[in-house]
């Protein structure tokens, strides 16, 4: 499905009933949009390890513009900003007074922009591996120069530089970087990413990495945020470190940091019964 808002695009999928039969009666769930990471990826892993959320949440599914099934545009327009109010422009759209949000990665930069700009529409905020500021990228840098290979340290050169020059580049650096973003992903990685019909957009990447990725900061602003939040972090996250969950949980009033041991960034698939768990409790 797509919606037309703000001037272009934007695909999203549902699933779970908002409003749900219980014997004679009728239940109503939080909906819960589920923010992806990138920038420059799309929701369909949110599919491959989150839908077990729908058994206590309508789970609304989004590409951010210019990603995935989201309509192509000019690369500027691919910003935090235009992200952010894409989601309030979604929210108006189905008609919804209240929303919750998943965000994961670059998807919690985008929540936690969203909490705070509009914290009344917001019902409970999940942020999974993400980070409040432009600090997590020296830190990356410092684990990758400890933690990576010549060859992953040689290809997240087109990361931190925004040169990514096609979808097939930025396929080849995550399967390259898996290692680092996952500690139980094993040797079928290649395939299963081949195989795969994840749409990444390297335009959206490269001006997130390339320009306001480099320079924005939430911190001074967390405090707005007033919703109950939950905070996610791998021990063993190499891009998002735990640090930086650490510094949200400090600053959002309401917030329960849970850090997860032998996790990298693919928190959800390292620690996928775990993940499911704390989220599913959380929400109910």
């Amino acid at each position: 499905m797509k919606a037309s808002i703000r001037g272009t695009e934007i695909y999203y999928d549902i699933a779970g009933m908002q409003l749900r039969p219980v014997k004679n009666d009728y239940v109503e769930v939080p909906v819960l949009f589920m923010l992806h990471g990138g920038p420059g990826g799309d929701h369909t892993r949110y599919k491959q390890h989150s839908l077990e959320l729908q058994d206590v949440a309508q789970l609304v599914f989004i590409d951010h513009r210019g990603c995935g099934h989201s309509k192509r545009t000019q690369r500027k327009d691919y910003t935090l900003e235009n992200n952010i109010d894409d989601v309030e422009a979604l929210r108006k759209h189905l008609g919804l007074k209240k929303i919750c949000l998943l965000g994961t990665s670059y998807g919690g930069m985008v929540a936690q922009g969203y909490a705070i700009r509009y914290p009344k529409n917001v019902e409970k905020l999940i942020l999974v591996v993400t980070a409040p500021s432009y600090h997590f990228l020296d830190e990356a840098k410092h684990n990758l120069a400890i933690r990576g290979t010549p060859e992953q340290i040689k290809i997240c050169e087109h990361l931190w530089n925004g040169t990514f020059k096609s979808h097939r580049h930025m396929m080849d650096f995550f399967e390259i970087t898996e290692s680092l973003y996952s500690l139980t992903s094993g040797n079928n990685v290649k395939k299963s990413h081949r195989q795969s019909r994840f749409k990444l957009s390297h335009d959206a990447i490269n001006e997130g990495f390339n320009g306001f990725l480099r320079h924005f900061n939430f911190i001074p602003k967390l405090k707005k945020i007033s919703c109950p939040t939950l905070i996610l972090a791998g021990k063993d996250d190499w891009i998002c470190n735990p640090n930086q969950s650490k510094i949200i949980a400090d600053n959002i009033p309401d917030a329960t940091l849970k850090i997860f041991k032998h996790c990298g960034h693919a928190l959800a698939v390292d620690a996928h019964d775990n993940y499911i768990k704390i989220i599913k409790k959380f929400l109910r």
